[in-house]
């Protein structure tokens, strides 16, 4: 297999990537090392990836058509993944235009890329912010997502609808997964765990929002990649999986939840890494942030219908291994 994958310095992309290497795949990277969070990490999860001979890097923006372009071409992948994005709901706030250029037109220069080359499935990353206002619970990806709360969610929920009229019009196939929160590690600074786990080891409060009222799908980032791997062998095609599947009647088109199938109490969260660190937090606690939602959780019976498994992590375990991490990569 020939694999494109966007955002090969990110979170996700570097642990897809590195599955995708141990099965043999050639994998060909590309990231625009964007400064959202720490680009010293990014550095070191692509020098990480060229240690490997069937790994390819490439450091260019998505919104670059001619330099996306030339990348693809010279690569000429059989299979897609595009998971590079402008992420965070709160920085959406204050700098929504660099998730229209990354999430809007980056998204489109893609799946102009994959539709030249007719790749046999394109995979493309959402967000389970998509769901927005949405009180049904579990999500199930056959819910209505209509009322996205930030920018980021909204920008999201476009691309789903445009990699939808580009399925139908090309007969392209092209699958779209919603992702709860993921943790684990090489994780982002910018998230939960990272962030409360810095601040106790430093004896610097914690930021516990809407007064510790919050509930999240906290997905472990291997179990995360596991589904991804299993959807790409599973394309769209004319006959759904069963009544839960989201395959469109009129194109080659799905989404997928991936999530861990369970809601956690943030305020349980903070208590694992607690337990991890044999340490307590300083909690400040705050309103609701705005954009932000009270709790996610999804239904996972798609992907396992799809794939044969689910993640099934326990967030005991999966805080575990990223304390382990973050205390070997900073010294601590």
């Amino acid at each position: 297999m020939r694999v494109l994958v966007t955002g090969s310095a990110g979170f996700i992309g570097f642990h897809l990537s590195r599955l995708l290497l141990a099965e043999g795949a050639e994998v060909q990277g590309f990231d625009g090392m964007t400064d959202y969070y720490d680009v010293t990490l990014k550095q070191r999860r692509h020098a990480i990836l060229a240690e490997h001979p069937r790994f390819h890097r490439a450091e260019a923006m998505l919104e670059d058509r001619a330099a996306l372009d030339a990348v693809v071409d010279g690569f000429a992948p059989d299979i897609i993944v595009h998971l590079a994005a402008q992420a965070g709901v709160r920085y959406s706030i204050d700098n929504p235009r660099s998730y229209v250029d990354s999430n809007i037109i980056g998204s489109f220069n893609i799946m102009e890329a994959a539709l030249r080359h007719r790749v046999r499935h394109l995979l493309m990353a959402s967000t389970s912010s998509v769901y927005g206002a949405n009180t049904k619970m579990p999500y199930a990806e056959t819910d209505k997502a209509d009322t996205p709360m930030s920018f980021y969610a909204a920008t999201k929920k476009a691309t789903e609808g445009m990699a939808h009229a580009w399925a139908h019009i090309h007969g392209l196939p092209i699958t779209m997964f919603r992702f709860f929160t993921v943790y684990g590690p090489w994780g982002r600074p910018d998230m939960a765990l990272f962030k409360f786990t810095r601040a106790i080891l430093d004896g610097q409060p914690i930021d516990i929002y809407n007064h510790g009222e919050l509930w999240r799908d906290f997905t472990y980032v291997d179990d995360l990649v596991h589904g991804i791997r299993g959807l790409i062998d599973a394309v769209p095609g004319t006959q759904p999986a069963g009544p839960m599947d989201s395959l469109s009647p009129v194109a080659p088109w799905r989404v997928v939840n991936i999530g861990n199938s369970s809601k956690i109490k943030l305020l349980d969260f903070v208590d694992a890494i607690e337990d991890t660190l044999g340490r307590k937090a300083i909690r400040n606690y705050l309103p609701m942030q705005p954009g932000d939602v009270p709790a996610t959780w999804a239904d996972a019976t798609l992907l396992h219908e799809l794939t044969g498994s689910r993640p099934s992590t326990p967030l005991a375990t999966g805080v575990a291994r990223f304390v382990d991490w973050y205390r070997a990569y900073y010294k601590v």
